[in-house]
């Protein structure tokens, strides 16, 4: 039985978790018309107002509104004219943010990303993570000092920030219950324990989303993985190779691909944790997911075996497949006969080896008996 499950937590790690808080619309008055300001400002920034009246026309009803001072922080931070524009018509909820909390937020983001280039980089892709609640500030201050104490990477902890702001918005308690559930299993399945802060860190860079799940689920699912057969070591790989995402997995969803996939590929059960071992994914596909990804290699004519040989094809898709294969054929590679390898891996990976077909075609061969070009 795994360690994790019958250690008990420590202090900070028994409290009761505590869901994410939902985030609400800005407390401002709503009137019926629009706020002529706010249009005229937005309008004059080149913010398409268009866009902003059909996603979230809400926002132009409201009072007060804060155009020109979201404008004074961002091209303080260095934004030009393009880029403010882009921001308010992705999150044009920014402009209700009060110029104390938008200080604010720069106050605190600026703990985590310093550089005001890469803060303005972070905003454009993820404006509703700065400009948010002023509700959450001792929230997220107080996750952030939590991330710091555990010598987090600056650069991982505002990633976290920006991609899954609702971890730093709820208590800093259920972080702290999640990470402790990590930890616990990393080092239950035999993780080192100076290597345990890189594994952290490069977990939560991966998968941010881990923090949002209920670390109960990520104990059921280790445990199921042991009773079918993984060993400490192998969990271990597991959970480094997906990337935290066993969290978001079902012993029932887990059972029915694995029983799918033992029957289809026609291999024992110990053949089938090698084959999840090669490809985790294999226990994201449902059943017929899979069903139909088998049948479409085996139309291409690729058989069972080489499937089982190379089990990392079955994460492409069919139209993937049929096209790899089309454009291999068309430079003298038969999938059935060759290894899967030239037509798996991802598209920059198979335009490489495409690549490599077409210069060993198109290259003149070597002629021993032709004469030599020599200066005369």
């Amino acid at each position: 039985m795994l360690r994790l499950i019958t250690r008990s937590l420590c202090l900070h790690c028994q409290r009761g978790q505590i869901g994410p808080p939902v985030l609400a619309r800005p407390c401002s008055s709503l009137t019926q018309k629009e706020n002529q300001q706010t249009v005229d400002a937005l309008y004059n920034l080149s913010v398409d107002i268009r866009k902003v009246r059909k996603l979230k026309g809400w926002v132009l009803h409201q009072h007060p509104a804060y155009v020109s001072e979201a404008e004074s922080l961002l091209r303080g931070l260095g934004a030009d004219g393009p880029a403010v524009a882009r921001i308010l018509e992705q999150h044009p909820e920014a402009v209700l943010c009060s110029p104390e909390q938008m200080s604010a937020q720069r106050e605190l983001w600026g703990s985590v990303c310093p550089n005001d280039r890469d803060l303005v980089g972070i905003i454009e892709k993820f404006p509703a993570s700065f400009f948010t609640s002023a509700s959450h500030h001792n929230n997220q201050r107080d996750n952030i000092l939590y991330f710091q104490s555990l010598r987090l990477n600056k650069r991982i902890i505002s990633k976290l920030m920006a991609s899954a702001p609702q971890s730093f918005s709820q208590p800093v308690e259920h972080n702290q219950h999640m990470v402790c559930t990590l930890q616990d299993a990393y080092l239950s399945l035999g993780g080192q324990e100076d290597n345990m802060k890189i594994w952290l860190q490069k977990l939560l860079s991966q998968n941010p989303y881990v923090l949002l799940k209920p670390p109960e689920v990520l104990r059921e699912n280790l445990l199921f993985l042991r009773e079918q057969g993984f060993s400490s070591a192998q969990l271990l790989q597991l959970l480094a190779k997906l990337r935290g995402f066993v969290s978001e997995l079902s012993p029932e969803g887990m059972r029915r691909t694995l029983d799918f996939s033992r029957e289809a590929l026609g291999c024992s059960q110990e053949r089938l944790l090698a084959i999840v071992l090669q490809c985790p994914a294999l226990l994201y596909y449902p059943a017929a997911v899979l069903s139909e990804r088998l049948r479409g290699l085996l139309a291409a004519g690729i058989n069972l075996e080489q499937i089982v040989e190379t089990p990392t094809v079955l994460e492409l898709t069919t139209q993937i497949v049929h096209y790899r294969v089309q454009r291999l054929r068309a430079y003298g590679y038969d999938v059935r006969t060759g290894s899967l390898e030239a037509l798996n891996g991802t598209k920059k990976d198979f335009e490489a080896t495409y690549g490599r077909l077409q210069l060993r075609r198109e290259r003149p061969l070597f002629n021993p008996v032709a004469p030599l070009k020599t200066d005369e």
